[in-house]
């Protein structure tokens, strides 16, 4: 949750000092995955919480899944489909839409991001 990357490196490393010793294995799987863990800083800060979350298709899909499992059997393959998709078409109104959607053509452009702000060329030269 820091503001940015610089701090985030900072608080990893205190991190990895603190819990190297008890947890050697754990400390050193997060470790290899350090660039990927602090990714997130290169995109629009307004998608910084969808992007940390851990739980967005079990949650997305578990209405489908309850639903489904009661009416196993009981219909056929088409009608199943049918109503897997009628069933994600209703949940679609309860998800929660992506804040700074905006933002999206630029990531897809590939514009370059600092700890969620946008890169310019005068902001290249002032560094």
């Amino acid at each position: 949750m820091a503001e940015g990357r610089v701090d985030a490196e900072q608080v990893f490393d205190a991190f990895e000092e603190r819990f190297g010793a008890k947890y050697p294995k754990a400390v050193a799987c997060l470790s290899k995955d350090r660039d990927a863990l602090l990714a997130f800083y290169d995109f629009p800060a307004e998608h910084w919480s969808h992007i940390r979350t851990t739980n967005v298709t079990p949650s997305s899909f578990a209405t489908i899944r309850h639903r489904t499992r009661q009416a196993k059997g009981c219909v056929t393959r088409i009608t199943m489909l049918t109503m897997i998709y009628k069933m994600g078409l209703c949940a679609e109104d309860s998800w929660r839409k992506l804040r700074g959607f905006r933002h999206l053509a630029k990531v897809i452009e590939g514009v370059k991001l600092k700890d969620g702000i946008e890169v310019t060329e005068n902001d290249k030269v002032a560094a």
